[in-house]
């Protein structure tokens, strides 16, 4: 009967259906905010609120010098055999002493002495925690702001060609800086630093880079140093690989064929600029992907890296806007 009622009512009056449905909207709508809140549709904030609830936890930094550096000046070339060459650069007179086939185990402990035992300030302090756990020792006395060379190598009556197979109970080799003068241990909070270097030889051939780095810190505590991603242009395989004359002699060659084209300007190098808005200098690191991608104007929009989508949970900024500003000054 109320069917029949409302059919009747439908053919008669058209605007009936259409306030029947604006009333289920209304009571749908009703129902959503009321279950959600305001905080489900982010079409209907404004820009302001969706600023604030995506601004990520900043990370508060403390800024120390560190004295200590260390490269690997030719990975390619180096082995166990054949020895690798380092190159320490000091802001101070340092000792850096080499351990082949330093122990796995008694390395971390060691570490772990240097935080509730006693601080490793110098190379005897090391090879006390590491009871002697390693195969060889090499010592250099490095100058302040020196930048020479440095080859290490096994001695051929170590008769050591591999360290066996993975996982190892040894590194190929250990490197520690210390400050040579004990004045300067007084100054600096970071008072030596630990690199574990992967050296290719029989066993395991991968390629010879810095596995960690640890700073060691006066008051007891050891940070991992840790690399930071950043964006950067690859320039063409042509120009990196071949010399300024071989190209302009392969030029003049395609000249007389005919086959030449103009040469394309090189980009600019933009390394250092913003991945969002391409303007800004990228000065905000990303955790715990480790992306340092956004400046100061795109970090507060965005709650996932614009790199590896990979959530934010913190971020810290490379310089202080101070900083920027007198770095700004001195380029003018």
């Amino acid at each position: 009967m109320a069917a029949v009622f409302l059919v009747t009512l439908y053919e008669y009056s058209p605007l009936f259906y259409i306030a029947v449905v604006f009333v289920c909207f209304l009571v749908t709508s009703g129902l959503v905010l009321g279950w959600f809140g305001l905080g489900v549709p982010v079409i209907l904030r404004n820009s302001e609120e969706t600023e604030s609830s995506t601004r990520v936890l900043k990370k508060r930094m403390r800024q120390v010098k560190n004295p200590f550096g260390l490269e690997i000046p030719h990975p390619a070339t180096a082995s166990v055999t054949k020895g690798i060459t380092l190159t320490p650069d000091c802001l101070e007179d340092c000792l850096l002493t080499c351990y082949w086939g330093c122990g796995v185990q008694k390395l971390h402990e060691a570490l772990q002495k240097h935080v509730y035992c006693f601080r490793i300030k110098t190379p005897q302090a090391l090879e006390d925690a590491l009871y002697s756990e390693y195969l060889y020792r090499q010592q250099y006395f490095i100058k302040k702001n020196d930048k020479e060379e440095k080859y290490c190598r096994l001695p051929e009556d170590a008769q050591v060609v591999d360290f066996g197979p993975v996982p190892r109970s040894r590194y190929p080799l250990v490197a520690l800086l210390t400050l040579a003068d004990e004045e300067d241990r007084e100054i600096y909070d970071i008072i030596s630093m630990v690199a574990v270097i992967h050296i290719p030889d029989e066993s395991y051939r991968l390629p010879c880079r810095i596995l960690y780095q640890y700073l060691l810190l006066a008051q007891g505590q050891y940070h991992d140093l840790k690399q930071l991603f950043m964006s950067a242009n690859s320039t063409a395989p042509s120009s990196s690989n071949t010399s300024p004359e071989e190209r302009s002699t392969d030029r003049s060659l395609l000249e007389k064929a005919g086959l030449a084209e103009d040469e394309p300007e090189l980009p600019e190098e933009n390394s250092k600029d913003c991945v969002v808005c391409q303007n800004g200098t990228v000065n905000w690191v990303l955790l715990p992907c480790r992306h340092a991608c956004l400046c100061d104007g795109c970090v507060r929009y965005f709650q996932q890296c614009p790199m590896c989508r990979q959530f934010v949970q913190e971020s810290f900024p490379l310089c202080s806007k101070k900083e920027q500003d007198e770095d700004e000054s001195t380029h003018i």
